[in-house]
């Protein structure tokens, strides 16, 4: 059993920076690649981010290029999303996953909000 656990959310201001944790329990081994996925109120998930666990080769998606890195920690089986001059919009939960020997495992999520 794998467990995802998001960490990092909370309240700041426009142009304000924060930083998510995801730790991922069990063996690496399998591993693929971690991402970052969000959903705001009345809307759909959304990719934001993700790293390919060897190759640490990464993608972002559009909205968020330029303000928001990715990146891991094998030994800890963590990823990290720091996102920096936040604005209203990214204002969501953001969810954490872990892609492993073909199957995909969430975390719960953690709440963003980014007041104006």
């Amino acid at each position: 059993q794998v467990q995802v656990v998001e960490s990092g959310g909370g309240l700041v201001q426009a142009g304000g920076s924060l930083r998510l944790s995801c730790a991922a329990s069990g063996r690496t081994f399998g591993t693929y690649a971690m991402g970052w996925f969000r959903q705001a109120p009345g809307k759909e998930r959304e990719f934001v981010a993700r790293v390919e666990w060897s190759g640490g080769s990464t993608q972002y998606a559009d909205s968020v290029k330029g303000r928001f890195t990715i990146s891991r920690d094998n030994a800890k089986n963590t990823v990290y999303l720091q996102m920096n001059s936040l604005k209203p919009e990214d204002t969501a939960v953001y969810y954490c996953k872990v892609m492993r020997s073909g199957i995909d495992y969430w975390g719960q999520g953690t709440q963003v909000t980014v007041s104006s």
